[in-house]
């Protein structure tokens, strides 16, 4: 375990290796060569999986559900509820709008969903069921027409209430299909399975890269690297609560960084004595373990604006607040993935039940962007509209002498001709020109 400030370098984002970076590349090239065949051959191979069909069908999602304990859905569905109401209060925040800049001139903008996108929710050790809420019921609340959902079956058997998440979060195709095969089968469009215009969705290494090696032929929400959280606590903290928060999230992975900055010497050496306590017992100590000793860090800091100086260059995917003043971190705080304030908030709820989007920057790039939100399935896109003739002449004659200095002639003209037909003056450069008239 580190106590050292971190390293600048080593915190922003890090390339994958050439071993993963060349097997996905090469699994992505059989599937734009070979379509449905290469996904099952990758299907077989990876998850031992070939079914008649990979899409899942009203007979077979009728089935499922009915299998999965009412308890749960009914737990899902409180949940999917949670999500759908604070992606609805993020669309309301934004809206469309027309203004008339000039007499005659009529500029707006409006916010379009993608048509298609995919949502990939993972499966191996942890089944990610809340990953279902997070990308397919933000997709829907955004209006995004086809919303076509991938999870790989969990050692030959149907993640149940993954496959009833999916459904009920309003999935239009669900496919039991996992890792790069499935990533890239959405993007690409094969026999049966529609191509889609953006990903989005968490994943390992393999995931994570093939989206990086797709961005561009589609959207991604974001590059997703290892789970982390971060700690601002003040010795009025309770130690016992910041270990097990800390543990929360190393058992995600064994490079899972956990840390604490805190302005008590006190806390830190509790905090430690603790985690050292519950480790043995945590039934995902073999992931937990290993991400507290390789990448846990404690950092004791002089006062708090020392603390959360330091919190924003760590730039955390989760960064929880235990302090007298916790809501003091959303004035003095800008680089986090999201913020958790107060003892009675943990990151766990954001991860599962509270609403708001688990799907969160991660190595740094909290520094750029946010996580994934209804705005990440929206295009924000311009119009124009310059109805008034004396409008358009002035903004020709501004047009053509702009596009002159930078030497674009073929721009100068259009606005030139704007000019020519709405004065009745000649074009230098097509003076027997006569303009089109209209009744």
């Amino acid at each position: 375990m580190a106590s050292q400030a971190p390293n600048a370098a080593a915190t922003v984002h890090h390339g994958s290796s050439e071993q993963v970076s060349d097997t996905v590349a090469a699994v992505i090239s059989d599937i734009r060569a070979n379509g449905d065949a290469a996904v099952r051959e990758y299907s077989k191979k990876f998850d031992n999986w070939s079914p008649d069909s990979f899409q899942l069908s009203s007979d077979e999602l009728e089935k499922i559900i009915a299998g999965v304990p009412q308890p749960v859905l009914d737990d899902i569905m409180t949940v999917q509820r949670n999500v759908r109401s604070f992606a609805e209060h993020q669309l309301a925040s934004l809206r469309d709008f027309e203004i008339e800049t000039d007499p005659g001139v009529f500029l707006g903008q409006k916010n379009l969903p993608v048509t298609a996108a995919g949502a990939y929710v993972p499966g191996g050790r942890y089944p990610l069921v809340a990953s279902a809420h997070m990308t397919v019921v933000t997709a829907k609340v955004a209006g995004v027409d086809n919303v076509v959902a991938c999870t790989p079956p969990i050692r030959g058997e149907i993640p149940a209430a993954t496959v009833a998440a999916m459904y009920l979060a309003g999935a239009d195709a669900i496919y039991l299909l996992g890792g790069v095969q499935a990533v890239a089968a959405m993007a690409i469009g094969t026999e049966t399975i529609p191509r889609v215009d953006m990903l989005a969705g968490p994943g390992n290494a393999y995931v994570a890269e093939a989206k990086r090696q797709l961005f561009g032929e589609v959207g991604i929400d974001l590059l997703a690297g290892p789970t982390e959280i971060l700690i601002v606590a003040d010795g009025e903290a309770d130690p016992f609560v910041v270990a097990v928060d800390l543990l929360s999230q190393a058992e995600h992975g064994p490079d899972s960084p956990a840390v604490l900055i805190t302005t008590s010497q006190q806390l830190a050496d509790m905090v430690k004595a603790y985690v050292e306590e519950l480790l043995p017992g945590l039934p995902t100590r073999d992931f937990a373990e290993p991400a507290w000793r390789n990448h846990g860090e404690i950092h004791v800091v002089s006062d708090l604006d020392e603390a959360f100086a330091l919190a924003d260059q760590f730039a955390s995917e989760h960064v929880q607040v235990l302090t007298r003043e916790p809501r003091q971190a959303l004035e003095r705080m800008r680089n986090y993935g999201a913020l958790f304030m107060g003892e009675g908030t943990c990151v766990s709820y954001g991860d599962k039940v509270i609403g708001t989007n688990h799907t969160l920057p991660t190595r740094g790039a909290a520094r750029y962007t946010g996580g994934l939100w209804v705005g990440k399935y929206l295009k924000t896109v311009t119009y124009q509209e310059v109805k008034a003739h004396a409008a358009s002449t002035a903004l020709g004659a501004l047009c053509g002498r702009a596009a002159r200095v930078e030497l674009f002639e073929g721009h100068a003209r259009s606005g030139d001709v704007r000019v020519s037909k709405y004065t009745g003056s000649l074009l230098p450069w097509a003076p027997n020109h006569r303009f089109l008239t209209v009744d």
